[in-house]
């Protein structure tokens, strides 16, 4: 019996690729016999894949690959639908889907993707080789495997020193405590006229994220309740309501002209961001801005992630492709070289943890005035506590947004705000 196991699991090796990515067995005639393999990605991701491909096809001659690319939103939306509409087939749906970590709980708490925790692909087996956090969000209610992890965004706070100094605040009394954080907003914006953050939105989200158990969603308990009438969210909602009164918050959204406008003119004291962050405001927000910006650790001393990419198996796409579809999956995730490229030219961090000792961690940033702050952003990604992402994590998020507006717009008092963001989340989890 053991004699027949090992050679089993020999020839489903051979057939999937299991270690690095191996030629699948049969060659170029097998490869082309299967047809064109796809991939839905989104932009900077389905670049990343179109870079990876020439190593990837090196390897299995006679594949074919096609990326499809939509924009972000749409992306998600397009693979939501081909996802519930494949029970008659697998027409619509890609061999890999990347998707995004915010949306991964809606997708893996469903039964549309692939299991990979066990044979044929073994994926618990991956679990030391990925940063844990990222490894632990890509499991469905059953605790299964269905996604790996292959970029994150370690949290920090970007700060403008030059502002700062203006301002006579140090970066230690912007960390020490979010109250610390909001009270130095108030001299800085005395006394440069500087803004201490885009939108207090932005504070809520870390506040009620961290404040959470480590293991727990933030907006639902262990047993899928919603949780969202307590302290931590009390918190976080006084908070952002204590920075609007002081006008402390540009009112402005990430991404929107008018929010890359404050940051060129140092509008913008600090951002509570993903690392990726200076890649972005190096090459295209604010690049003007060269050393004039410094990473530090997030305040109080908590770790978060701020998004990630995921790549996954539709669970009812063409098994016939299903081993180059894998094969692809852990070359994108697991190929060091690849990871590393993926890092230096679109900021995508990686969440191989063997990419992470590359010396090029150890190079100073010269758009953050030669700080060596790779170093800091792979101990706070080590550090990131894993978090179950619940399947009305984006439902649950836009709720709690939208009774955040009452309070800061209109006036709602932060309680009675809670309390009816608490029934929807109920009601809509009882139906």
């Amino acid at each position: 019996m053991p004699s027949v196991h090992r050679s089993r699991r020999h020839c489903l090796a051979q057939a999937l690729g299991l270690a690095a990515g191996w030629p699948l067995a049969g060659g170029a005639a097998q490869a082309a016999a299967v047809g064109k393999l796809s991939v839905a990605a989104y932009p900077l991701v389905d670049q990343i894949v179109k870079d990876a491909l020439p190593a990837w096809l090196a390897r299995h001659p006679g594949a074919e690959v096609e990326v499809i690319s939509r924009q972000y939103d749409d992306h998600h939306t397009a693979m939501t639908t081909a996802l519930s509409t494949a029970n008659g087939g697998s027409r619509h749906l890609p061999d890999v889907m990347a998707l995004e970590a915010s949306y991964l709980g809606r997708f893996a708490m469903g039964a549309g993707l692939q299991p990979l925790s066990g044979s044929p692909y073994d994926g618990e087996t991956l679990k030391p080789r990925f940063v844990s956090f990222a490894f632990e969000q890509a499991r469905n209610r059953e605790g299964e495997l269905v996604a790996l992890p292959t970029d994150i965004g370690p949290g920090c706070l970007f700060y403008r020193q030059d502002v700062l100094a203006q301002a006579g605040v140090g970066i230690a009394e912007l960390t020490r405590s979010w109250d610390d954080y909001v009270r130095a907003g108030e001299r800085i914006k005395a006394r440069t006229g500087a803004y201490l953050m885009a939108h207090a939105r932005y504070l809520k989200d870390i506040v009620a994220l961290t404040g959470a158990p480590a293991g727990q969603s933030v907006y639902f308990d262990q047993q899928g309740q919603p949780r969202v009438d307590g302290p931590i969210f009390r918190r976080a909602f006084e908070l952002a309501r204590e920075l609007r009164r002081a006008k402390l918050d540009a009112v402005v959204d990430t991404w929107q002209n008018d929010w890359a406008e404050h940051l060129r003119r140092g509008r913008i004291a600090t951002e509570l961001t993903g690392a990726w962050m200076a890649g972005q405001l190096a090459n295209w927000v604010a690049p003007q801005t060269q050393g004039l910006w410094r990473s530090s650790p997030l305040p109080e001393g908590v770790f978060i992630g701020y998004g990630g990419t995921y790549y996954a198996l539709p669970r009812r796409a063409d098994p016939a492709r299903r081993a180059l579809a894998w094969s692809l999956v852990q070359m994108l995730t697991m190929d060091r070289s690849l990871q590393l490229r993926a890092f230096k030219s679109q900021d995508a961090f990686p969440a191989l943890l063997e990419a992470q000792d590359d010396p090029f961690f150890d190079q100073p940033v010269p758009f953050l005035g030669g700080q060596l702050a790779r170093q800091q952003w792979r101990d706070a990604a080590r550090r990131i506590p894993p978090r179950p992402l619940h399947r009305q994590h984006k439902f649950a998020e836009e709720v709690v947004n939208g009774e955040l507006d009452n309070v800061l717009i209109y006036g709602k008092p932060v309680a009675q705000a809670l309390a009816d963001a608490q029934a929807l989340l109920r009601h809509r989890a009882q139906r």
